[in-house]
């Protein structure tokens, strides 16, 4: 009987004394290595591998360095190798940092030291306050009399439990066998992102480009990821969106020329493409890094000018209709092996430059692609041309009956350039619609959509002229 009084004593004593120990500590110093996937979706997956020395039994651990943007919820955590002995009862994420307005709030009602040096008599001179509030301000009680600020700075005498420096996940945990753990913690995080971007620079006569693209890392996650593997995923991962919570995340992407060591490799993953890059990098707190992905010179392109006039309203009201219309010019290329290229490209912005006439690069435009797989077509809208003009004229209309009707257009293309252009011209036109004459032949694009393919001789003139049914 009194031996196992004596043992249920000794286990009440373990007990007790675990729960008065001090809380273990993690820091990023016990970090053996870290990965951090990164999302188009200002998204992060951080997967942070730590040593930790754990005791036998019941305890707290306070694992920190983590993310100010860590999405407590989906924290995992994993024990690699081992017996595997340890498992998490509790999870607690602590957030109230310490700052100036929170330090004094915790000591309203409180005593505190103000100091302030007395210029007059080379001296500093310490006052005792009462902090009767800290908003919009303070408000001290001095020897019976309310100050409204007081000058100097404030001295507390210590830091209150409940705010901590840094923003920290504490365990409540159970251990069976005590000694060193090896324990892998993921989680999603807010405040990392990237995004693609792209580099044209087009040849003297437009039929080639050297392209190089960069990724763009921008990180306000409030973490450190030193010596990280880095993996970015490109696609649209749906998530549930949370209206009253939002982080704004950005990265960019990069490529290089033909025999560059390629720095990402490519790969499959789901409905989306992982990229990942192939030496550890360190992606500090509030930075952005750009880091290159691909290059690739001698890239066939096309330029292209087309002129899409918007449908005009097919009624008598419109037989004077004449209007110019803007000539748009694109450049397209194949991303494909036979181009130098081939890589699935992320969605980015891609900007074109070509030298000038001294041979200086200047800017000539840019815009969005989307995603892009391998062996499609990627058209880049540069902007309009400047020497080509054109004009777009209703010549005739007719109502033949109450639903039908007819009526003949004719766009008029004038190049003052020195040498001869291609230009499509694209027409929309109303349902039902009927080809009763033409002056070129035309290529169908679509139900709704012809394209005339015109050759303009330099300092010349095209007409082009057709004649529609419209109605049944």
């Amino acid at each position: 009987m009194v031996k196992r009084i004596l043992a249920v004593v000794a286990v009440l004593s373990v007990t007790i004394l675990s729960a008065q120990a001090e809380p273990l500590q993690s820091t990023i110093d016990g970090q053996k290595n870290v990965e951090i996937t990164i999302y188009n979706s200002n998204l992060g997956l951080v997967k942070d591998v730590r040593d930790i020395d754990i005791p036998s039994g019941a305890g707290e651990v306070k694992f920190m360095d983590v993310a100010a943007h860590i999405m407590p919820e989906t924290v995992h955590i994993k024990e690699l190798g081992g017996d595997k002995g340890f498992s998490v009862l509790e999870q607690n994420y602590e957030y109230d940092l310490i700052n100036n307005d929170k330090l004094l709030d915790k000591y309203v009602g409180k005593k505190v030291k103000l100091v302030d040096f007395n210029q007059y008599q080379d001296r500093k001179e310490t006052v005792d306050a009462e902090l009767l509030s800290n908003n919009n301000g303070q408000v001290y009680r001095i020897n019976g009399e309310i100050y409204l600020g007081y000058p100097g700075y404030k001295i507390l005498p210590e830091i209150p439990q409940n705010l901590i420096a840094k923003p920290t996940l504490t365990w409540l945990y159970e251990n069976k066998t005590a000694g060193n753990k090896k324990l892998e913690v993921s989680y999603l995080t807010n405040g990392v992102g990237w995004k693609a971007d792209y580099i044209m620079v087009i040849n003297g006569d437009d039929t080639s480009s050297d392209i190089s693209g960069w990724v763009t890392v921008n990180n306000t996650s409030g973490a450190t990821f030193k010596d990280a593997r880095m993996k970015l995923v490109a696609g649209d991962v749906n998530r549930v969106r949370e209206p009253e919570v939002q982080y704004a995340v950005s990265m960019t992407l990069s490529a290089g020329y033909a025999g560059k060591a390629a720095q990402f490799e490519e790969k499959e993953f789901f409905e989306y493409h992982i990229y990942d890059l192939s030496r550890p990098t360190t992606i500090k707190d509030n930075q952005t890094k750009q880091v290159s992905l691909l290059e690739a010179g001698g890239v066939a392109i096309k330029k292209e000018l087309i002129v899409a006039p918007n449908r005009p309203f097919f009624s008598k009201a419109s037989e004077d209709y004449k209007e110019k219309v803007p000539v748009k010019v694109s450049i397209k290329f194949k991303n494909d092996k036979a181009s130098l290229m081939g890589m699935p490209l992320p969605a980015g912005t891609i900007r074109l430059y070509k030298a000038d006439k001294d041979g200086s690069l200047q800017f000539a435009g840019e815009d969005k692609i989307g995603h892009t797989p391998k062996d499609e077509e990627v058209t880049v809208k540069v902007g309009e041309a400047f020497d080509i003009a054109a004009e777009k004229a209703q010549l005739d209309f007719q109502q033949l009956s109450r639903n039908k009707f007819e009526s003949e257009w004719e766009t008029t293309i004038r190049n003052h350039k020195k040498e001869a252009v291609n230009i499509g011209v694209v027409e929309t036109l109303p349902p039902t619609w009927q080809m009763i004459s033409k002056s070129h032949e035309f290529t169908k694009l679509s139900a709704d959509k012809i394209r005339f393919d015109l050759n303009v001789p330099a300092d010349g003139e095209v007409k082009v002229k057709y004649r529609i049914q419209v109605g049944i």
